[in-house]
């Protein structure tokens, strides 16, 4: 059996001083391949050679250490240049840094600060490899030529976004549960000029409204019982960047007035702080309900709700784009065979039919979510009508109901109950777990929570109805 060789980092070392060549020599051997060039050798070394990381003396560089320094970031930008010196003026340090060094080592060194050094080095350019395959996997990922719009609605909204994703306007982004807005913001983006700057998520629909405000602004350290340190909110880590704020109708009137504020001055204090902290960040506003019903009703801000749709778009469920079914069902099976390593080549002509005559309430995510169960229920190369989950009851309730709750006394009783009995069927199948329940059903768990209490569901499981 053969031994396996770790791999270990080729570290590229200009040092003419031997004592100096012996000390790196100890201190690093033992964990890199350290390979000693004269500073002459250096443009062929460095062009037909792979080196992790370059350590360059100041005196090592009969041409000069600044020209070499250029040279390689040109040729070789990725590689960390660690510069060490016996000088230790502030005229060379900044000068270095600002050409492009990783670092600036003075001697005497310890053995442990090189190998500190080379260490961070090393993890600094992996952290860069690691940002830079993210982001073009997010630029396949969130480009608008990959979005499926085969119907003329959906057509019409993408050349809309593709327009504002060029703005740093407001944008409100309406439509039911699982119509893709989330995935859309990330478009926009993707799209803008600020997609090298951070994308932040949140819902403020998942996040109880006694934490939302330090979720979103930050807190101070002992602004509340539990906060025993420092942090910095979304609005601050999203800076230069897009903020998305999903199920914005959730938000209490109280934390709307803080969100105004934000948006009209871009500045706000932490929790428990009086340093007003500002913040360039652009906002991307969703949500599935009624604004403009909420509003005549007291639970949303009119003032906060012009400042958010300035820009405004709606996406339109799934059953008012029948073109889009067949092509995503397409895309879904193809990323959950993938993952799951099966081939499935497709569907039998009979399970297409009946997945475009659905309604799909819950909208691309609950097709996701059937295709999903598909997949891994499949036995053969081509999906059956048997690995699909039935067409749930809940089809027939209005399709409001994942976004407004449905009155009791305006509802008929066998509508009630027909609803009733869908969610226990689900959460039976889920074996009692909401948020899977709520995921199923493509609404949000808070809905569902509305519904069960509604309904006054009970299982045992389910600490709060235990004896």
């Amino acid at each position: 059996m053969k031994r396996l060789i770790p791999l270990i980092s080729p570290v590229l070392i200009f040092e003419k001083d031997a004592d100096w060549q012996q000390v790196l020599s100890e201190a690093l051997a033992g964990d890199y391949d350290l390979i000693f060039r004269d500073d002459k050798d250096a443009k062929v070394a460095i062009q037909s050679e792979q080196f992790q990381v370059i350590l360059l003396d100041l005196l090592s560089a009969s041409s000069g250490v600044f020209q070499l320094l250029r040279w390689m970031k040109l040729t070789v930008p990725d590689i960390p240049v660690i510069i060490t010196s016996q000088s230790e003026t502030a005229e060379l340090v900044v000068k270095a840094i600002k050409q492009g060094a990783f670092d600036f080592v003075v001697k005497p060194f310890s053995s442990a600060r090189i190998r500190h050094v080379v260490k961070q080095a090393l993890l600094d350019r992996n952290f860069k490899n690691e940002i830079n395959y993210l982001r073009h996997e997010q630029d396949v990922i969130y480009n608008f030529d990959h979005v499926v719009a085969e119907s003329p609605n959906m057509k019409a909204i993408l050349d809309t976004l593709r327009k504002f994703a060029q703005t740093d306007t407001t944008l409100l982004m309406t439509g039911e549960t699982g119509t893709g807005k989330s995935f859309l913001s990330g478009t926009i983006h993707f799209n803008s000029h600020r997609k090298d700057r951070p994308f932040i998520k949140v819902n403020c629909a998942n996040i109880p409204e006694t934490l939302l405000e330090s979720e979103l602004f930050g807190h101070e350290k002992g602004a509340f019982t539990g906060a025993d340190k420092q942090r910095v909110g979304r609005f601050e880590q999203a800076h230069g960047g897009t903020l998305f704020l999903d199920e914005i109708g959730e938000m209490s009137m109280s934390l709307q007035a803080k969100l105004l504020r934000v948006l009209e001055e871009k500045a706000f204090e932490r929790v428990g702080g009086n340093r007003t902290i500002r913040s360039d960040v652009r906002v991307i506003a969703a949500t599935n309900r009624d604004l403009e019903s909420m509003i005549g009703s007291g639970r949303f801000r009119e003032d906060l709700y012009y400042r958010i749709n300035v820009l405004s778009v709606r996406l339109p469920p799934l059953r008012e784009r029948p073109l889009c079914v067949e092509p995503l069902a397409a895309a879904l099976l193809s990323k959950f065979s993938r993952s799951l390593g099966k081939r499935i080549d497709g569907f039998l002509p009979d399970v297409l039919a009946s997945m475009k005559e659905r309604a799909w309430p819950g909208n691309i995510r609950q097709l996701a979510n059937a295709i999903e169960r598909a997949a891994i229920l499949a036995d053969s190369f081509f999906i059956t009508q048997e690995s699909l989950p039935a067409a749930e009851p809940l089809e027939r309730v209005r399709q409001a109901s994942a976004s407004e709750p449905v009155n009791v006394s305006s509802a008929s009783p066998s509508l009630a109950m027909q609803e009733k009995e869908a969610i226990v069927k689900v959460l039976e199948e889920c074996l009692w777990i909401q948020k899977e329940a709520a995921k199923y059903l493509g609404i949000s768990p808070r809905a569902l929570n509305y519904k069960i209490n509604k309904y006054a569901i009970r299982h045992p499981r389910w600490r709060k109805h235990r004896e």
